[in-house]
């Protein structure tokens, strides 16, 4: 029997409506996150839901980096959660601890957006935040401590969840 492993792909509301018009999030390979090892290990937990948190907090700060290279579109961070057969998930136990580069997994194929488990969003009172991260995160990323605390407040908000047959109103 195949495990599967739940996988959160970081995206943007222009990319999922992509996803949607094509039937598939791709193209392959694609970078997620995921509760590996290294997660377990860094966060010191065996509670699933804590670490799942976890991998999905990382997805959705790898998504506030799409947004800031794609500065044309909504300012929602977006992630798309999808089991998966673990054999579609590689990860490199190299990487060890690093703490940028915790719970990254990369798929090795498309994924088919109907196999999606739920997609969760920013709410449309996150968007000022939002954006104010996404332009501060090159200023973060090179030791700014006001920046960071901008990139910071995109974290105050919690992702909404939805299920997957409300894809068509989030991208509407």
């Amino acid at each position: 029997m195949l495990h599967a492993m739940r996988v959160y792909i970081p995206t943007t509301l222009a990319a999922l409506a992509e996803a949607h018009k094509a039937g598939s999030m791709g193209p392959a390979p694609l970078d997620a996150f995921a509760v590996t090892p290294a997660l377990r290990e860094w966060y010191v937990s065996d509670d699933i839901e804590e670490l799942e948190y976890a991998a999905l907090t990382r997805a959705a700060q790898a998504s506030l980096r799409h947004l800031a290279l794609h500065p044309d579109v909504p300012r929602r961070r977006v992630v798309v959660a999808v089991d998966v057969a673990d054999t579609a998930v590689r990860h490199d136990p190299d990487r060890g601890l690093d703490p940028g580069t915790l719970g990254q997994v990369r798929l090795a194929g498309e994924i088919p957006l109907g196999e999606a488990a739920a997609v969760h969003v920013d709410a449309a009172d996150a968007e000022r935040d939002v954006r104010a991260a996404a332009e501060a995160l090159g200023a973060a990323d090179a030791g700014d401590d006001d920046a960071q605390f901008t990139v910071d407040g995109a974290e105050d908000h919690e992702l909404l969840w939805y299920a997957t047959q409300e894809i068509p109103n989030l991208i509407g």
